[in-house]
């Protein structure tokens, strides 16, 4: 290479970056790649929706199958004319009022029961038996009995949600707390710590991360037993949408159904995330614990 040619390539290229220069680069990236996933993403549902679409107009029957244009049109006919049963707004707010409220019962209950067996081993042994019995019960027969018990108003569908979340809940605290260092709580006690300041301080904090974790899944099982309980049996909700759908041979109806709950189970993910993230800011990010040079 030619001395001209590579004063020109040094004139061109610096020897170093600065530090703005680094993170302009670095986000500029970070936006091609999130765009470029995006792009994926919507690639992915375009084939599937379209091949859906030409393979029920073609090959078989819409009928039994459906097809991505008829769940549209029941969308379209829901949210603009309404269901059988009302305003689809009424039945949307009727499962998520059964799936919050039993969430926050189930969610509150495992949290306290976890926390509490996950530092007494005595009874957590005591009670082994009878919650591991109780988590094997199937749910679907516990939502009848509550239907019985409460009738086929919301205190039924709440009792099934708050069943469903409880165990997920339950044993992740019961494990967080078990997972707390020892030696950080014999510290802790030797410095003058109560139980309940050992409890407050430090059990909970640690086992936060765990029953964060726990809370995505939990509102998914919510929903779960907010349409169960109303598949048992109700007067309005998502579930009575599908189980009528079901009863009338409507496959689009029944996809409409699950397309509405899978928009609200997401929803309730993100936010979920935000609140994880305002409440772990403490922790250290993985991809800022040396994987960087």
């Amino acid at each position: 290479m030619s001395l001209d040619v590579m004063t020109e390539t040094a004139a061109v290229t610096p020897e170093f970056e600065t530090e703005e220069q680094i993170l302009a680069r670095v986000r500029t990236q970070a936006r091609r790649n999130e765009t470029r996933t995006w792009g994926l993403r919507a690639l992915i549902v375009a084939l599937w929706l379209g091949s859906w679409e030409l393979t029920a107009t073609y090959w078989i029957d819409p009928f039994f199958y459906s097809k991505p244009s008829l769940i549209w049109d029941r969308l379209v006919e829901w949210f603009t004319e309404g269901t059988q049963f009302g305003s689809i707004w009424l039945q949307l707010y009727t499962t998520v009022q059964e799936a919050v409220l039993g969430f926050v019962i189930g969610t509150v209950a495992g949290i306290v029961l976890g926390v509490l067996l996950g530092r007494s081993r005595y009874w957590a042994d005591v009670l082994a038996p009878f919650i591991k019995a109780l988590n094997a019960v199937p749910r679907i027969v516990l939502a009848s009995l509550f239907i019985i018990w409460f009738g086929l108003g919301l205190q039924s569908k709440v009792a099934t949600v708050v069943v469903l979340v409880f165990f997920a809940v339950f044993f992740n605290a019961f494990t967080g707390a078990r997972e707390v260092d020892g030696n950080v709580i014999n510290n802790a006690r030797i410095l003058g710590a109560s139980r309940a300041q050992v409890l407050r301080s430090i059990v909970l904090p640690s086992a936060t991360t765990w029953i964060l974790s726990s809370l995505h899944t939990a509102f998914g099982f919510a929903l779960i037993g907010a349409v169960v309980g109303e598949y048992a049996g109700a007067s309005k909700g998502l579930g009575l949408l599908i189980s009528n759908a079901q009863g009338t041979f409507d496959a689009a109806g029944i996809y409409a159904g699950m397309i509405i709950i899978t928009v609200v189970a997401l929803v309730a993910e993100w936010l979920i995330g935000l609140a994880e993230n305002r409440l772990l800011k403490w922790r250290p990010s993985q991809a800022a614990s040396g994987h960087g040079v």
